[in-house]
């Protein structure tokens, strides 16, 4: 199998000539949807934020973090969380970090530190994508296409190392006739092994990067098809920000 999928993807978000230039991300996220009730924080409560990303590193930061005077540090190497105040104080750590979610189920509550691992990976994931997929290591191969709503897409399957903190190890990408993203397919281990379909859509470009500002994430059914009525997590990108090599740090 050949990698043309996995080529025209990152050909369509922009291009190894670019992303060879990015060292961050700094991205103005909001962050709802009802599961975050259940997970013990306020309904309707929308998380509004910017987050700064290390494209070479996992390694992400959130600011302001569940209350305007804490942010949050993620660092995948480290297996690590941290809430700090503003001035960067540790006031809560999560030392190591996926372990801690062993014995939870689905509906266990989660504290700052526990949401700052699943929101902290999952966005680095998401917005590394689709370069993230020539990392070492990390191994694809094109599937059979998917049809949907009078459309066919076309799969790509991702394997990911232990190194890289994600969902799963085994993730599918789903990829339209333009190579631009629009659901990928996981298993969310730390949440009770629920089966998700996300749904990626209004992609816009930011100084070349192709991003899509519109997530909603299903649950999805074994057979892959996912009921569309209401979903459990919505992401909404307001901006990007690309931080070029040579500038200076933009987090700790």
């Amino acid at each position: 199998m050949t990698d043309e999928l996995l080529d025209l993807a990152i050909a369509t978000a922009g291009g190894h000539e670019l992303w060879n230039t990015v060292r961050g991300l700094k991205v103005d996220i909001s962050i709802g949807g009802p599961i975050w009730a259940s997970k013990g924080w306020p309904t309707g409560r929308t998380f509004d934020q910017v987050i700064t990303l290390d494209v070479g590193r996992e390694h992400i930061v959130f600011s302001p973090f569940t209350r305007p005077d804490r942010r949050m540090v993620f660092d995948a190497a480290a297996d690590r969380v941290t809430v700090q105040t503003l001035d960067g104080e540790p006031v809560e750590t999560l030392d190591p970090a996926r372990a801690a979610f062993k014995g939870m189920l689905r509906g266990s509550a989660w504290d700052a530190p526990h949401l700052g691992y699943f929101l902290g990976y999952a966005c680095w994931n998401y917005f590394t994508t689709p370069f993230l997929f020539a990392h070492p290591g990390v191994r694809t191969r094109e599937i059979e296409p998917w049809h949907e709503a009078g459309q066919t897409w076309r799969r790509l399957e991702v394997r990911f190392p232990a190194e890289i903190a994600t969902h799963n190890p085994d993730q599918v990408f789903y990829f339209d006739t333009l190579g631009m993203q629009r659901r990928m397919d996981y298993v969310v281990e730390i949440n009770g092994s629920t089966l998700v379909g996300h749904y990626t859509s209004r992609h816009r470009s930011f100084d070349g990067l192709l991003v899509a500002t519109r997530r909603r994430v299903f649950r999805r059914n074994p057979d892959d098809s996912v009921n569309l009525n209401l979903p459990s997590i919505t992401l909404d990108i307001h901006n990007v920000e690309l931080v070029r090599s040579g500038t200076e740090e933009t987090q700790p």
